[in-house]
């Protein structure tokens, strides 16, 4: 009986792997809203890779500098029930979803670098 649960065992060690793990998720903040999905996000806890994102950035209309953000890549598939000033978890995909929604062209400033991420749980903090 015995050698049947070790092999199970190795069995189901041997089919894990990386790409059945889920993501590492990251912490970030809504921190400007603008029209037209044109959306600021911070990032608040996580080791992300610092080519991906600003590490100042300052919004030329309000003059407000923000530490360690980018501008929203996945606009189409991001909650409207987040709202500006909110925390969530989201993990950058290796493989993001193709955001082919209609989107407005009205303009809010935002960061040069873009990222499309996925929230990894829908409860705000």
């Amino acid at each position: 009986m015995i050698k049947y649960v070790v092999a199970l065992f190795i069995l189901l060690i041997s089919s894990c792997n990386k790409s059945n793990l889920s993501p590492a998720c990251f912490k970030g903040k809504l921190v400007a809203k603008g029209v037209c999905m044109n959306y600021v996000i911070q990032i608040t806890e996580g080791d992300v890779d610092k080519a991906l994102y600003e590490p100042s950035w300052q919004n030329p209309l309000t003059n407000t500098t923000y530490q360690n953000v980018f501008g929203l890549g996945s606009i189409c598939t991001f909650p409207s029930t987040i709202k500006e000033g909110d925390e969530f978890y989201f993990s950058i995909p290796k493989n993001p979803i193709v955001q082919n929604c209609p989107q407005c062209k009205a303009f809010s400033p935002i960061p040069s670098k873009k990222i499309s991420i996925e929230i990894c749980n829908l409860g705000v903090l």
